[in-house]
């Protein structure tokens, strides 16, 4: 499973209780934090031609002579980029790549819903290649990494496979390998949680919804993935924090821009639900032509660690790794960013020297 478009709309009733000028100033300070006045640094934001629509790319770095981390985000429709003051200090090591995709954030807001194309795993694949060679050529490089998150690492796996000359490596996070495996098994962990809680109305809600994903609506869909997130506590709390806080202070950020950031999950989880409920790893293939990394939150509920390890034990890759990251549910590399970095820094970023294209700092 995923992030869901029920979160977001939780984060729309939670956030005007914080007072505006607390909100003003600490998005004036995260500006502040984010600024890169290094000569060598680079900052690129705004739209770039993919897929015959302006999608929104964003490049920083504190030297443009480093690796280039790509990011496809998840969701479906949830935009990273809210996230870039998280990965701030990871710009010192990496070029970091965001890409709004079509449906999702600056991109959905740019072209609006009846402009924006096709949707469909497919096309955010495709889409996804122009990124990686229009990063490319813009910042000289014959090849970068690729970080993939939730939905962006069903798509991404695919774009792994068909495109290994334009990476490095292949990192997953929030790993999904998809729903139907273990359905039953996962359907009745959860409702056992709810149980053990006396969560009596999610598990009445769970006991009404069938098992097999490709059956559901989108409310189905939100309905398990709202309860699931639920039947863990603390991690629920913990994620709803980081979202909360995230969105409500972006710096330069509207309340505008806050629904805009809503209306993307809607929209793209009604566009993609298909092929998100039949996508199974196992079918798309296991064998990478490029080192492959899995660094997976121990206690993600969404995209369990324990289907993520199965995938990963029949992968057949030149060079592969699996991380636990300890004290970390779904979006490890924004609940434990450190930890994230220190991961990439010892497995990944050594990986560019091979080729070289970059020189360790």
């Amino acid at each position: 499973m995923l992030w869901t478009v029920s979160a977001g709309s939780l984060v729309l009733l939670l956030i005007p209780i914080v007072p505006l000028l607390e909100r003003r100033i600490r998005q004036a300070r995260t500006s502040v934090r984010l600024r890169i006045e290094d000569p060598r640094g680079i900052v690129d934001e705004g739209d770039v031609p993919i897929g015959g629509i302006e999608q929104w790319v964003s490049i920083r770095g504190e030297d443009a002579n480093n690796p280039v981390l790509l990011v496809l985000h998840g969701g479906p429709g949830c935009s990273y980029s809210v996230f870039t003051p998280h990965l701030r200090s990871w710009q010192k090591h990496f070029t970091v790549v965001q890409w709004d995709q079509r449906g999702a954030g600056r991109t959905l807001a740019r072209t609006g819903k009846l402009e924006g194309g096709p949707m469909s795993f497919a096309q955010l694949t495709c889409d996804a290649v122009e990124v990686a060679e229009a990063v490319r050529m813009r910042l000289g490089k014959e090849r970068i990494f690729l970080l993939a998150s939730s939905i962006g690492s069903t798509f991404g796996m695919r774009l792994a496979r068909q495109r290994p000359d334009l990476f490095h490596a292949y990192i997953g996070t929030d790993q999904n390998v998809g729903m139907n495996r273990a359905r039953d098994e996962n359907h009745k962990e959860v409702l056992d949680r709810l149980r053990a809680l006396g969560l009596s109305k999610g598990v009445r809600a769970l006991e009404q919804i069938d098992s097999d994903p490709t059956r559901w609506r989108v409310k189905d869909f939100e309905t398990v993935t709202r309860w699931t997130m639920r039947s863990d506590p603390q991690g629920y709390r913990r994620t709803m924090k980081l979202l909360k806080n995230a969105v409500w202070y972006a710096p330069g950020w509207t309340l505008k821009d806050i629904r805009r950031f809503v209306a993307g999950m809607r929209y793209s989880l009604q566009k993609l639900l298909s092929d998100i409920t039949t996508f199974d790893a196992w079918e798309e293939g296991s064998c990478f032509e490029i080192p492959f990394f899995i660094f997976q939150g121990q206690k993600d509920v969404l995209t369990r660690s324990r289907l993520a390890k199965d995938f990963f034990d029949e992968v057949i890759a030149p060079e592969k790794r699996f991380v636990s990251i300890e004290n970390a549910g779904h979006f490890a590399a924004f609940l434990e960013p450190d930890e994230f970095l220190r991961q990439l820094l010892l497995h990944v970023r050594p990986l560019s020297d091979v080729s070289g294209t970059a020189t360790m700092v």
